[in-house]
Parts: C-alpha cells; sequence; structure tokens
C-alpha cells in the first residue's frame, strides 16, 4: 500500500513486488479498522468475500469455498450471526467478522492494524485470545500492530517495540530481560513492574 522507503520485503523467499494482486491475496490477508460501506450484505456473504482470490468469473462458490467459509465461521465462534446483516453487530462481533472473512481467505499470514482500536477492554481481550487461539490451531502467522502493550506482553510469540530511540525485537521475556519496556512511557504516569510483567499507575 505504501512503497518501500528502502530495503525489500521477501514472502517464503519471493520479493512482494514480483507478486501480481491476484497472487497476493493468496498469501496475505488483512484485516483493518476502517468503517464498511453500508449495504445489506449478510454476516455470510460479508465472510464469503474472503474466497474472491479463488472464485470462477461468475464468483460462484464452489464446495472448496463453502467448506473454507463455514470453517472460518466456526473458528470464529459467529455461526450465531451468520444470517444477520452487518451493520446490526457490536463493534467486537464485527471485528471477529472481518477476522473471519481474512480465515476464509485462506493465507499463510493475516496482518491486523489495531483490531482493537474501538472495542471495550472485554472484547479487546477476546480477540487477542482469539488470534492466539488461531495461531495454535491453524500454524498461521498473525502480524498485528497495538498499542495495548500489556496484553502484547501477555499473548504475543513475540514483539517488535517501536520507541522514540530504537526498536527492539525478541520474545516478551527477551524484550523484559533488555529492559525495552522501561522507558517506553513517562514514568510519573505509569512503570513497568518487572514481577507483574505489565505497565502499572505510578501512585507516588
Amino acid at each position: 500500500m505504501q512503497t518501500p522507503l528502502h530495503g525489500e520485503i521477501f514472502i517464503n523467499r519471493k520479493n512482494i513486488e514480483k507478486f501480481t494482486n491476484k497472487e497476493l491475496s493468496t498469501v496475505l490477508s488483512l484485516v483493518l479498522t476502517e468503517r464498511l460501506p453500508e449495504s445489506q450484505i449478510t454476516v455470510f456473504e460479508l465472510v464469503a468475500l474472503g474466497r474472491q482470490p479463488y472464485t470462477n468469473w461468475i464468483d460462484s462458490l464452489s464446495e472448496t469455498d463453502l467448506e473454507k467459509i463455514n470453517w472460518a465461521i466456526e473458528q470464529t465462534e459467529i455461526n450465531h450471526l451468520k444470517d444477520k446483516f452487518f451493520y446490526e453487530l457490536s463493534d467486537g462481533q464485527l471485528q471477529r467478522v472481518l477476522i473471519a472473512r481474512a480465515l476464509a481467505q485462506d493465507t499463510d499470514i493475516i496482518i491486523l492494524d489495531e483490531p482493537t482500536a474501538h472495542l471495550d477492554l472485554h472484547h479487546t481481550i477476546k480477540i487477542f485470545s482469539l488470534l492466539k487461539k488461531l495461531v495454535s490451531e491453524t500454524s498461521k502467522s498473525i502480524i498485528l500492530s497495538t498499542h495495548e502493550v500489556n496484553l502484547a506482553i501477555q499473548f504475543a510469540n513475540e514483539i517488535v517495540l517501536f520507541t522514540d530511540d530504537d526498536i527492539f525485537t525478541g520474545t516478551p521475556t527477551e524484550l523484559i530481560t533488555k529492559n525495552a519496556f522501561d522507558n517506553l512511557f513517562p514514568k510519573e504516569i505509569v512503570i513497568f513492574n518487572r514481577n507483574l510483567q505489565q505497565f502499572i499507575i505510578n501512585k507516588k
């Protein structure tokens, strides 16, 4: 979506610039945060859009397509929502539907941009738990950007942490050992507690 400033990106040892749009859509899927345009589309139909890279010129769904769609719906536990119109959903429900659409696309990599940006704490934790489960059960690579640092420490297998002065990479434990979190926020507001492995309010 943005021309690289420098360097190269490879997916499965192939330069990303060598992929056609259709080829890229079979290895990489996106879950973004922008609002969907108004329509009368149902949850099932929205998830089915994930199969567009594979459908024929009249966009009819094959048995394989239907299997992938129903599998994605089951994985995200939204079967009770599949006949609803997407505009009837809460933000948390809609986020699960968009993740289901990416699953139906059946790519090796799923990228999510701030997937919990509009959610309360309860639904935020549910989304992180769902993504953790999907990594474990599907062996897909799930990459997300987030400001939920405490939850990233609890759920992520690996973190790339951007600070004002540096970039740290590694497992949560490795970043804690490197003191990567110590100066992430102003200490007069929050401090990182190593025992709890999370940020807490500085009450001093």
